[in-house]
């Protein structure tokens, strides 16, 4: 009888898996890999109860519907047309999917020479750059995100947008694609840093993965 209640448990369980669509990538480093400048208490923390709470509140959120079909980009273009849950946990999927990826504990990453070019031919240069992409993170009342996305022309633009929303969404002014995400909520550095969230955000660009936004960029730019 226990058997069979095990194998009952197990297929409850597997059925389960099979019906979730989206998926948690595994973190590409250990929880304490950027220490100095994010803690491991809060990379665990971020990473295995927010972001998974995302994923698992977003798969909740579209059993049964149209979007259980859909690509997670297209269920972003269409955000502003579904319910907050599905917006609210898409967006938190997807921008925890890509912020993990732009940090890494390599240092001294340098961003590719067509970036490099970019960004230059946009801001007028690196550090003009990252004064507007931090500023974007600081003016963010409460809770977001401050990105470097390509825009339909190919050219950078730096935005900022609130909770889980990025430039994906057809709720934002300003669309692109995002290729360097910051994510600004509380829960993302207040371990550390506390109120303090510019020292965060000075702290951001010693983890930055140059070579991940580099990749980025000129996928999003063979596309245009």
């Amino acid at each position: 009888m226990k058997m069979i209640k095990v194998a009952a448990f197990s297929a409850v369980l597997m059925a389960q898996f099979a019906m979730a669509q989206f998926k948690q990538s595994p973190l590409p480093y250990a929880y304490n890999a950027l220490e100095g400048n994010i803690d491991a208490k809060t990379m665990e923390i971020h990473y295995s109860k927010h972001a998974a709470g995302y994923v698992a509140n977003l798969n909740k959120a579209i059993a049964g519907t149209p979007q259980e079909k859909q690509s997670l980009f297209q269920i972003l273009s269409k955000a502003g047309t579904l319910p907050m849950a599905v917006r609210n946990n898409a967006g938190g999927h997807y921008n925890h999917e890509l912020f993990w990826t732009v940090m890494t504990p390599e240092k001294n990453t340098k961003p590719s020479a067509k970036l490099s070019k970019a960004i230059n031919d946009s801001f007028g240069s690196m550090e003009a750059f990252k004064e507007k992409m931090s500023k974007a993170g600081a003016d963010r009342f409460g809770s977001g995100w401050a990105w470097l996305s390509v825009d339909q022309n190919g050219k950078l633009f730096v935005s900022s947008t609130p909770n889980q929303d990025n430039p994906l969404m057809d709720v934002v002014e300003e669309r692109g694609t995002p290729i360097f995400g910051i994510d600004v909520w509380e829960h993302a550095y207040y371990l550390k840093y506390q109120n303090k969230r510019a020292d965060y955000l000075t702290a951001i660009w010693n983890v930055t993965n140059w070579k991940e936004i580099s990749k980025r960029y000129e996928d999003a730019i063979a596309k245009k």
